[in-house]
This record gives C-alpha cells, sequence and structure tokens, in this order.
C-alpha cells in the first residue's frame, strides 16, 4: 500500500508554498510509528487534532509543532496512507547515567541537584539545549568565586536501546588572584588608608601571603565598595559617589586589575538638627537619644544609630512599626548640613495574642506569668524583649525567638510568639557519677528545676560517696503568690567524714530544715529571707588536729542552732544556663539566731560579669567571691565547720578541692591537711570561645582562665597544751593561689560534665595540686 509524505518541511511552512500544498482531508484514524518508550497517548494528547476531523497544511503543520515542544522527539515525519494520518516519530534518547569528574569546590550533591532542577537527571530525555545552558550556568558558578579560567566540558556517548551517557569533565581552574587595586580621584584620603577599607588585598599577606585576601570575588568587591562608601560619609562626605569600577582581566585569566573610579565632593558639618513629622515625645528627650551635634564632622553611622534610638524608643510607647529617618539637606552656603529626623510613628500597636510554641514539657502558664508584655497592651519593643530575657534565664530552655506579626486585616494589632528549644533541667531516677573530689556518687534521686513542667523545683534524693551520705527533701514554688513572691523549705540528713575529702580529720552528722520566702524588689533583684534549724555532732579521732580537738573539749560535741538567713540577688545574665553576657550578684547573710549553741554569723557575695566580644559566641567572664565569718555574744571561737573552703573545680582549678588554707597542727602521724578560713578570697578571668568542631555552643562551652584564690584566718584557733601551732592570722595577698587552664562544660542528655586541665602558676611547697579535674553526672 502506497503512502504518500507530506514532510516535515511542509508541516512548519505555511500554506501559501503551493509547492507543498495538499488537499483536504478528514482523518478516519490516525497511526504513531517509532515509539519505543513514550506512549501513544502522550503523543495523542500532544497533537491538536483527533480522528473525524478535517486536516489541512496548516492544521498539519500544528500538529508538527506541538510534537517537537514536547522535547521527546527529535524527527517528526507525517504521511498519509488514505484517510488515516501516519505518525512517524524518533525519540530522542533516554540519560542512563550521568558522570561528573573533576569537582572539588562544588560537592556532587549539589551538581546533581542543579542539574534535577534544570531537568537533567539519569532516566529523563536528553535535550541538548539544556545540557548546553546547563554548561553555561555552570560555568558563571565558577567564575563567581573568581575562578575565571574555570571550563566545563561535556560529552554524550550513546549507548543501546536509545540510550546515552552524559560525562560531565570539569577544569575547576584556579581563583584569579588581584594584582592591583587602583583608586582613582581622591584627594583627601591616601591610597594605602582607603585600600585599608578593603577586605580584598592586591598584596602578599602575612606568613608567605597564606593569610592574604588577593583571591577575588565579585562579592568581596561590592562590600568593599560599600565599606568605602560608608568611610567617606562617616567623615562629611555627604556627596561622596563612585563614579565606576572596571575590573579586568590577564589573558591567562589568573590576574586581576581593579579600579575603583571616586568623587570625593565637599567636606560638610552638621548644622542645624530637627524633627518632623509626629514625634510623640518631647523634643529634648527626643534630642537627648540623638548623638550627633551641631558643627561636628557630618557622619552616617551617627544619623543611623540616632534613628534608631529614636525608633526604639517609639516601639517602647507602643508604635512598633515607627519609622525613622534622618535626611540630610545641604544649605547654601555650602558648608553646613542640617539633619531632620523624619517621625512616622504609624498607629499605635497592641497586643492581640501571645503565643508559644516548642514547650513540650512546660505548661504555657509558667511561660506566661514570665510575660512583662501583656495581652491587649501597647505593644512595647522593650517589654516584648525583657519578656524573652526572663524566659531564656529560667534555665528550662536552650533557646528563646521572638517574632511579631502584624494581624491580617488589622493594621493596629499584632500576635507574638515566642519559640522555645526545651532542655533537660534535671534528672528523675537513680544516678550515679563520679567527681574526683567525692569519688563514686550513688543512689536514688529526683531532681527538678521545672517539675513536671509547672516551674517549681524539686529535689528528693539519697546519695553515698566516699566521704558523705546525703539524705534531703526541697521544695521551691516562685510563684507562691501571683506578685511572683516564692516559697519554699527543705528537710536534711547530712553525715560526713572529712578526712576523705581532703580536708582535717574530723566527722559531723546532721539533721535540719528550714523555710524560706522570696520577694522581687525589681525586674531584675529579689531579696530572700529564711530561717532554719539544724542538730549538728561534730566527731574528732586520735589522730584529729590539735585545734579540733581543743574545740571539741571547749565547746562540745553537739550543737543546735538557728539560722536567720537574708540575700540579695540580681541576675541580669543572657541565660539561665552557659551564659556569655550579662552580670550576675549575690550578697547574703546568715546568723544564728537566739538559743543557739553557737552564736556566729557569715556574710558571703559571688559575682560575676561577662563582656561579649561581637557574637555570643566569644566571651569575657569575670568572676569574684568574697565572704567573711566571725562568732559573737557567749561564742568566743568561731566554730570550724562552718569555714570557707577554697581549691578545684567552681573555686581554683588546678588544686585539690577544699585543700587551700592554713595547715593544721597534727596530733599524730597524720596529714597537716586545711580547715579552711573563716575568710574567703576568690577571683578568675575567662576567655569563653567557640568549642571546636560543636555546632550547638548552647550546650558546650570552653574557655581559657585563670583562677585566684585562698582562705584565710582572722584569728588562729587555739590548740591543746603542749603543741605549737604553725598557723598565722590574717590575710597575706602573697598567699593567693593562682592557676591557668582550660575549661570545658557540657549539658549532655545523661547529665553534666565538667572538666578542665590546668596547671598552678602560683603555689607553695606541699600544696595538693591537680593537672586534670572532672565531675560527670549520669543518670539511667
Amino acid at each position: 500500500m502506497k503512502i504518500k509524505t507530506i514532510g516535515l518541511m511542509v508541516c512548519l511552512l505555511a500554506p501559501s508554498q503551493a509547492a507543498f500544498a495538499i488537499s483536504p482531508f478528514k482523518v478516519s484514524d490516525i497511526r504513531v510509528e517509532g515509539l519505543q518508550r513514550v506512549s501513544a497517548g502522550t503523543v495523542f494528547n500532544a497533537m491538536p487534532i483527533s480522528a473525524s476531523d478535517t486536516v489541512n497544511d496548516d492544521a498539519l503543520s500544528r500538529v508538527g509543532k506541538s510534537l517537537f515542544s514536547t522535547g521527546l522527539f527529535d524527527d517528526v515525519s507525517l504521511g498519509r496512507d488514505g484517510n488515516v494520518l501516519v505518525v512517524d516519530v524518533r525519540e530522542r534518547p533516554s540519560i542512563a547515567k550521568i558522570e561528573i569528574n573533576g569537582n572539588s569546590k562544588i560537592s556532587e550533591d549539589d551538581l546533581r541537584k542543579g542539574l534535577r532542577d534544570a531537568g537533567l537527571s539519569e532516566g529523563q530525555v536528553l535535550q541538548r539545549s539544556t545540557l548546553e545552558e546547563m554548561q553555561r550556568q555552570l560555568e558563571q558558578v565558577y567564575q563567581q568565586q573568581g575562578r575565571y579560567s574555570a571550563r566545563i566540558n561535556t560529552k554524550v556517548e550513546q549507548l543501546s536501546r536509545n540510550r546515552v551517557q552524559v560525562d560531565i569533565n570539569i577544569n575547576e581552574g584556579a581563583v584569579a588572584r588581584i594584582r592591583q587595586i587602583n583608586i582613582v580621584g581622591n584627594q583627601a584620603f591616601s591610597d594605602d588608608t582607603l585600600r585599608d577599607q578593603f577586605e580584598l588585598e592586591d598584596k602578599p599577606g602575612w606568613f608567605f601571603g597564606w593569610f592574604s585576601s588577593d583571591q577575588y570575588s565579585r562579592e568581596k568587591l561590592q562590600g568593599d565598595l560599600d565599606r568605602l562608601r560608608s568611610y567617606y560619609l562617616d567623615r562629611g562626605y555627604v556627596n561622596f559617589t563612585i563614579d565606576s569600577t572596571q575590573v579586568s582581566i590577564s589573558p591567562d585569566k589568573s590576574t586581576i586589575y581593579v579600579t575603583v573610579n571616586v568623587d570625593e565632593g565637599k567636606r560638610y558639618r552638621i548644622g542645624d538638627i530637627g524633627f518632623s513629622g509626629d514625634l510623640k515625645m518631647d523634643k529634648d528627650k527626643a534630642r537627648s537619644l540623638v548623638t550627633a551635634e551641631s558643627g561636628d564632622i557630618f557622619s552616617q553611622s551617627k544619623l543611623t544609630a540616632s534613628s534608631e534610638a529614636l525608633r526604639k524608643a517609639l516601639g517602647a510607647r507602643g508604635f512598633a512599626f515607627a519609622q525613622v529617618n534622618a535626611v540630610p539637606k545641604i544649605n547654601s552656603d555650602g558648608d553646613t548640613v542640617d539633619v531632620d529626623f523624619n517621625v512616622q510613628p504609624g498607629r499605635r500597636a497592641y497586643v492581640r495574642r501571645i503565643n508559644f510554641k516548642g514547650n513540650t514539657t512546660t505548661a504555657d502558664e509558667v511561660l506566661r506569668r514570665e510575660m512583662v508584655q501583656l495581652e491587649g497592651a501597647p505593644a512595647s519593643t522593650d517589654d516584648i524583649k525583657t519578656s524573652q530575657q526572663r524566659l531564656q534565664r529560667l534555665g528550662f530552655f536552650k533557646q528563646v525567638d521572638v517574632n511579631t506579626q502584624r494581624v491580617a486585616g488589622e493594621p493596629d494589632q499584632l500576635d507574638v510568639t515566642y519559640n522555645v528549644q526545651e532542655q533537660p533541667s534535671g534528672s528523675i531516677s537513680a544516678s550515679l557519677g563520679y567527681a574526683q573530689s567525692e569519688g563514686l556518687i550513688y543512689g536514688a534521686s529526683l531532681s527538678q528545676r521545672n517539675f513536671l513542667g509547672t516551674g517549681n523545683r524539686v529535689d528528693i534524693g539519697a546519695q553515698k560517696s566516699d566521704y558523705y551520705t546525703n539524705l534531703n527533701f526541697s521544695y521551691t514554688n516562685p510563684y507562691w503568690t501571683l506578685d511572683g513572691i516564692s516559697r519554699g523549705f527543705n528537710l536534711y540528713y547530712r553525715s560526713t567524714d572529712y578526712k576523705d575529702a581532703d580536708i582535717s580529720t574530723y566527722s559531723t552528722d546532721a539533721v535540719g530544715g528550714g523555710v524560706n520566702f522570696g520577694y522581687p524588689i525589681s525586674e531584675l533583684s529579689r531579696l530572700n529571707f529564711g530561717l532554719g534549724g539544724e542538730h549538728l555532732t561534730v566527731k574528732d579521732y586520735d589522730d584529729s588536729p590539735s585545734e579540733i580537738a581543743r574545740y571539741v573539749d571547749d565547746e562540745g560535741k553537739t550543737f543546735n542552732n538557728y539560722k536567720l538567713t537574708t540575700a540579695w540577688t540580681r541576675n541580669n545574665l543572657n541565660r539561665g544556663i552557659l551564659p556569655t553576657a550579662g552580670s550576675y550578684q549575690k550578697a547574703s547573710a546568715e546568723v544564728t539566731g537566739p538559743g543557739s549553741d553557737a552564736e556566729y554569723y557569715k556574710l558571703r557575695y559571688q559575682g560575676q560579669k561577662l563582656f561579649p566580644i561581637q557574637t555570643e559566641e566569644w566571651a569575657l567572664k569575670f568572676r569574684t567571691e568574697l565572704g567573711y565569718a566571725d562568732s559573737y555574744g557567749k561564742t568566743d571561737t568561731y566554730p570550724f565547720f562552718e569555714n570557707f573552703y577554697s581549691g578545684g573545680l567552681g573555686s581554683v582549678r588546678g588544686f585539690e578541692s577544699n585543700t587551700l588554707g592554713q595547715p593544721t597542727t597534727e596530733r599524730a602521724d597524720g596529714d597537716d591537711d586545711t580547715l579552711g578560713g573563716n575568710i574567703l578570697l576568690e577571683g578568675s578571668a575567662e576567655l569563653i570561645f567557640p568549642t571546636p568542631f560543636i555546632e550547638d555552643h548552647r550546650q558546650v562551652q570552653t574557655s581559657f582562665f585563670i583562677d585566684s584564690g585562698n582562705t584565710y584566718l582572722s584569728d588562729c584557733l587555739p590548740v591543746e597544751d603542749g603543741y605549737n601551732s604553725q598557723c598565722s592570722s590574717g590575710v597575706d595577698l602573697n598567699d593567693l593561689r593562682v592557676s591557668a587552664g582550660i575549661g570545658l562544660s557540657w549539658l549532655t542528655p545523661v547529665g553534666p560534665l565538667t572538666f578542665s586541665v590546668a596547671k598552678p602558676i602560683k603555689d607553695k611547697n606541699g600544696d595538693d595540686t591537680q593537672f586534670f579535674q572532672f565531675s560527670l553526672g549520669q543518670t539511667f
């Protein structure tokens, strides 16, 4: 049977070309030939005609174009067998495999993702136009990295069954180096001064150029031009412009020459400073927020900072969407620039709803009671920020983020959402741990700073180590009243053998309890008051120091003491655990009341201050702890078992725990261990830095530190007759011990880990030093 071929060209040419014209005919059927992977249905769906349609040259032309536009075919021929339209196609090959070679600066996963996005992946039909476009775009990516000599070569290898393998061979080349940066048109500042503002360099850096920034990058150059512009604007050159920037490359595409043409203009001083718009505050108050003064050299950065200060002040008054723009206007005298702060406060915004997300354990009520910003009240940026800080200081959350969003259709309302990431706040189960100062620690305990998500603190424990047995129960409700008055109480039994704790030979048994209240006096400060009682028994041994034996003979072995405590705390840390900014202070006093067997008082101060360095990952931390205690009334000698101790983790690292202080007078062949002292001096300085290879710096904190401290006796304890005390009373700063080292704190899911590596840099013969110290708590 003869088939009349209409031909591809006929399909694509206009019907006016009579040489190829055909008579219209009615299609009785359509037959598709040459298909391998593409289904006939795909062809029929792409065709603009169907059986029973009457076709002519124009209709057949549309058929050919439609089939080509699918991108599935390399060739399409149309023929006629009677009234049957015959469609003969040659399919484009499919991609069986893609091989990528030579890439190192861009990962293969990223390259394959880009290929997939461009329509090039294994199993897809190969479209050479897409392959060429991919090659061009990939070369542009490398050029943006400064690799102008990068070349992308593609090869298509034919396989069986109309399949191909695509080989992409990449020669990434080297980053073009900047040979010279020229600045043309500058008169006020030297070339060297201006080039110092550039991140890019045109000369080898220190140490044989290993640390130079002479690799060209379009993004870095744009950043340098912005810094250059800011440099001039901050020094009075209001009309400074960068006329043009030329970047030329050597023929071998390895060397870059940069030329920046500038027009400095004239230097101006600030004239009058005024305000326009709706200020919403006294002009004197607004003027105090502006750091620029009339007569100063014009500085864009000062104006920007002043605009931001005004915007924040308006935000604190409820104008959350305020806009403040500093508009300079050059005076006709040509020497000064008047500055007008245009204030557009907008409508006062109100908080419609406060939402919390991420608190899977902590109840909303616990978070909501920390809110200074209230629902229905004007939206204050200060209150919103303060509320965020209060949540961070709870110590329940690793991170707290806040987002504000306008309410759709309500221009004066917004919603505030606090997103929190909870972190372990204690343990409820058996515990096992080890500390060098305490040995193996085991027992059953419940310790929760956020008990069942209520925000209350509960501690129940039965613990035992090498030198102590401890049974305790304590409970604190930080919001006993809605005003933030806290109430807590505690009960405890504690048996301690101090000989095994590197302290002098004696032991104590104590049982007691108490109740305490806390009262907020400001956003950051609290007062605490407590009342408690304790029954304590001291036991000495044959090898106990003479000071202890004499004290027991004079004062007895049992003591019933009634304790009154008060404390003032101010917490401005940026978060409750592993802070990197802010300050913390605590001053406390403890005194035994009337009817106590031992009358004494203890004063203590603890403080720390952290200064962030650019980012929260770097900070300087300073810590100090001071203590003074003495007896009063009928008690002549301050009880040694209430002394302060120094040394070890959390104190002076590099020295064994509790070992710093005056040596005791031994009665037998025991060691001359210390009893501590009634005076405590400690201080430290730390440089907190990001832990290498760790992404979450809120869970791990490392630091270089210098610690110093010691304990002293204001009066030496009396000894038994026949013994000579080696004690020297008073505070001698030359006796301060000093150490330096590296510390790490890690909040692991199974418990806290703290360790330090330290070396004393000021010690004395007989000191108990310890190079490596650690404490590990494990919960299972």
